[in-house]
Order: structure tokens, then C-alpha cells, then sequence
């Protein structure tokens, strides 16, 4: 099973139908914790993403993920743009300039984009971050293609990894980004980066899962 470009717009363009589905949700938790400004920052984002998808649609793979890194870079605010902007800039120099990208292909574009947010971010398992639930899907997605897994299907699983890593980070103490001003006031509250990710690697299960319309 290959992702195809048609398959990685689907993708992007369902994460940003659950990220508008969600803004509230986001908000409400980045209030507690944050600036109360991850759900509208990344709403704006991801509106102007597809806007620029609407515009220009990308030709290759590379295209399409440079397209949308750089349009998350310039539109939204806070530490959000650049790390989901490095996010999809790692994952596009990765891809390289191709109309479709088997499992493996898929799963090392993913690892580098993973790379990219650490690189930025600095953060680390247990920061009460977007890695806690990123880092996780990334390593389920790499064991279960390992495994013979199909990569719809292990997919799939790599969300279910992604939602427990986003639950985790409930009685975590935030150690980076604008909560760990908090202390010990972070204890107690999901964070809101973790659950913008989970939902991207939903999206990702959703758009080339078994259950995916056909491109």
C-alpha cells in the first residue's frame, strides 16, 4: 500500500477540518496552562493552508508538505508555526519530489518531521508536549510496519498511540513551553500540543486507512 499525493492532501485536509471541529476544545485546554491561543493560532493556520491548497495544488509530495510548513510558519502565532512548520518542512525534504510514498517512505518522512519539532522544541518524553503524543505514533507506526503490519492498519494503531501519549500528558508537570511557568498548576491538565497531534495522526489514520475513500 503507497500513500499517493491525492492521499497526503486528504490527509492535510482533514486535519484541518478537526483542528476547526476542535478550536474550542483547544482553546480550553491552552486557557488553563497556556495562552489560550492554540485552537484559534492553529485554526488560522490550517484555513490558510487549505486556502493555499485551493490556490496552487502541489505537483509532488515534497511540494505539497514544503507548501504547508511554510504557510503554518507565516500564519500562525506562538511556538505552534514553527514547530508544526518544521514538522511538514522535515517531512517534505524527506519525501523528496514523488507522487506517492510507500509505508517505509511514509514512516521516515514522519520520523523526520518528528526530528525537526525536537530539534526546535528541545523537548523530550515527559515534557507535557506534542512529542509526548507524536513521539509514540511514530514508534508505533516503525514497529508495526517492522512487523508486517499493513500500513493502513498500522496506521491506525499509531493513533491509538498518539491519543494515549496525548492522555499522558494529563498528571505530567510541564517541563517546556509556556506551562512549565506553571509548576505545579500544570499537574492535572492535558496538554493542548499533544492534542493538536493526536489529531493530525488521526487524520493521517482516517486518510489512508482501510476505511479511506479512493483517492
Amino acid at each position: 500500500m503507497t500513500v499517493e499525493l491525492a492521499a497526503l492532501e486528504r490527509w492535510i485536509r482533514g486535519f484541518a477540518a478537526l483542528i476547526g471541529e476542535n478550536t474550542a476544545l483547544l482553546t480550553r485546554l491552552d486557557s488553563a496552562i497556556g495562552d489560550a491561543d492554540h485552537g484559534a493560532n492553529m485554526d488560522r493556520g490550517m484555513t490558510a493552508v487549505v486556502a493555499a491548497l485551493d490556490r496552487e495544488p502541489p505537483a509532488s509530495a515534497a511540494g505539497l508538505l514544503k507548501q504547508v510548513g511554510m504557510t503554518l510558519v507565516s500564519t500562525v502565532g506562538g511556538a505552534s508555526g514553527p514547530l508544526y512548520g518544521t514538522f511538514f518542512l522535515r517531512m517534505a525534504t524527506a519525501s523528496g519530489e514523488v507522487t506517492s510514498l510507500d509505508g517505509p517512505a511514509f514512516a521516515k518522512a514522519l520520523r523526520a518531521g518528528l526530528e525537526g519539532v525536537v530539534a526546535r522544541g528541545k523537548a523530550e518524553a515527559g515534557d507535557k508536549t506534542m512529542y509526548d503524543a507524536l513521539a509514540p505514533a511514530v514508534d508505533e507506526l516503525d514497529s508495526a510496519l517492522a512487523a508486517g503490519v499493513p500500513l493502513g492498519d498500522a496506521l491506525g494503531r499509531a493513533a491509538e498511540a498518539a491519543d494515549r501519549g496525548r492522555d499522558a500528558t494529563v498528571p505530567m508537570l510541564a517541563r517546556k513551553g509556556r506551562a512549565s511557568y506553571l509548576g505545579e498548576r500544570s499537574v492535572g491538565h492535558q496538554d493542548p500540543g499533544a492534542t493538536s497531534s493526536a489529531l493530525l495522526v488521526g487524520a493521517a489514520a482516517a486518510a489512508v486507512g482501510p476505511s479511506a475513500a479512493a483517492p
